[in-house]
């Protein structure tokens, strides 16, 4: 399992380095099997610099390529670069790569180095967007706005982020650890014990409301064995569109590709706390209710992968009044998620039988972030904690209105467990004895 160190200090505060955190996690039993740099753009545009182009003329001997010089704010004379972009001319601020500098594109690393190109020498290269790895685009030069300033660091200017990746060994009895809190949490414990100082966060989700009591999905459960706890809520006239840099600077450090806010929301929010969600884009939801049931066997099922299953009798189903829309913590189907177009979604946070999980998953060869921790067993009551939580962050990130009251399906309570321990034989395993504290 991946960690963000910048992540995990959003919940606790202390002063290991990231190798001493590494260190001390593997002492605890969550082994460190290593710890990587992260940046939040691939090699944090090192040598790269805010330019201005102050002349720009045609080639000799091209008829598409440009000489240009360009002032880079070093006090020294400009650079002279010839420049194959369309859309360069005079006047325009610009990034540029320096000689020695490194760029990475489509995962080829290729060093700027002092060249003749057509009989023309060139110090530098002016760069595009993809060039730089800040998009995929390559329909020109980046042209940067006027009040961009010569010389400065393009790491400074796209506010390029560093993180520490901490690959972390979970083993099958610690789903408790799955997630940037649960480490969190026994960080805590170990420096407590230490003496070392220490503040645990957990965030707060009272300042929760729901805005409207109309306008809520329903939720039927036919299966109980297989759910024993369903929770969700409604939430309309949300915007879909890129999530803000710091929600993908910590998914994309952690190995996840953003999609766009709601759907980076509920990876953030599975990845905080461990726990699950999925949400549906509510225009898919005939009927407005949402069934939880199984469908009979042999039914056709397309997945987010656009690969068609046939399902089992004993695969746990999340369906609309018609047909199904996802593999129940499992996978999700192909139609029903959210996209730029959605305006209203319903988001689940539910609890399902491990058994079941685990068993539709390996008929259909499927392991997710979601199947791995269901089956190691969610905690069934925190479903509604994290349905606020990721409400919470839609709200403030796409808008829109929560509608009706949660949906909280749990017929049958599961119980904590309970662990009774006699000081006599903590004092016979340990050899020593330690006084009671209240």
């Amino acid at each position: 399992m991946n960690i963000s160190y910048n992540w995990l200090k959003e919940y606790l505060q202390f002063d290991l380095s990231p190798r001493e955190t590494a260190d001390a996690l593997t002492d605890i039993g969550l082994e460190a099997e290593g710890v990587e740099e992260i940046q939040s753009i691939k090699g944090g545009l090192e040598g790269l610099v805010i330019g201005e182009v102050l002349t720009c003329t045609a080639h000799p001997n091209s008829d598409h390529l440009h000489l240009t010089t360009v002032d880079i704010g070093n006090g020294e004379a400009p650079l002279d670069i010839v420049c194959g972009a369309p859309n360069v001319a005079a006047g325009q601020k610009v990034v540029v790569a320096t000689i020695g500098t490194k760029l990475y594109i489509d995962e080829k690393e290729f060093t700027i180095k002092r060249s003749k190109i057509r009989g023309e020498e060139s110090r530098g290269m002016i760069c595009a967007e993809d060039e730089i790895g800040i998009s995929t685009s390559h329909d020109g030069i980046i042209v940067l706005p006027d009040d961009a300033v010569v010389g400065t660091p393009a790491k400074e200017y796209y506010n390029v982020q560093s993180d520490h990746l901490l690959e972390i060994d979970i083993t099958p009895n610690r789903v408790d650890a799955a997630s940037h809190f649960g480490v969190a949490r026994d960080l805590a414990a170990y420096l407590k014990q230490a003496g070392k100082p220490c503040e645990l966060k957990k965030p707060s989700v009272e300042a929760f409301a729901v805005d409207t009591d109309n306008g809520g999905i329903e939720v039927i459960v036919e299966n109980s064995t297989a759910c024993p706890r369903y929770s969700g809520l409604t939430i309309r006239g949300v915007t879909v569109k890129e999530s803000p840099g710091w929600l993908k600077n910590y998914l994309t450090t952690i190995g996840l590709r953003p999609i766009n806010n709601v759907v980076d929301i509920t990876n953030f929010v599975l990845h905080e706390t461990g726990h699950p969600l999925h949400a549906f884009d509510a225009a898919y939801i005939t009927g407005d209710e949402v069934v939880i049931r199984t469908l009979p066997a042999k039914t056709k099922f397309i997945t987010l992968d656009e690969q068609e299953r046939e399902l089992d009798e004993n695969d746990l189903m999340i369906c609309n009044s018609e047909e199904g829309m996802c593999i129940a913590g499992v996978f999700g189907g192909l139609h029903s998620g959210v996209t730029e177009q959605t305006r209203d979604v319903f988001l689940e946070s539910a609890y399902f039988n491990p058994t079941w999980v685990r068993k539709t998953a390996r008929r259909h060869g499927l392991n997710t972030d979601s199947s791995f921790r269901f089956e190691r067993g969610a905690d069934p009551n925190n479903t509604v904690h994290v349905l606020k939580r990721a409400a919470m962050l839609i709200k403030e990130m796409a808008g829109g209105t929560i509608a009706g009251a949660i949906r909280d399906i749990y017929p049958t309570p599961i119980e904590r467990p309970r662990v009774t321990l006699s000081y006599q034989k903590i004092t016979s395993l340990i050899g020593k004895e330690i006084p009671p504290r209240a």
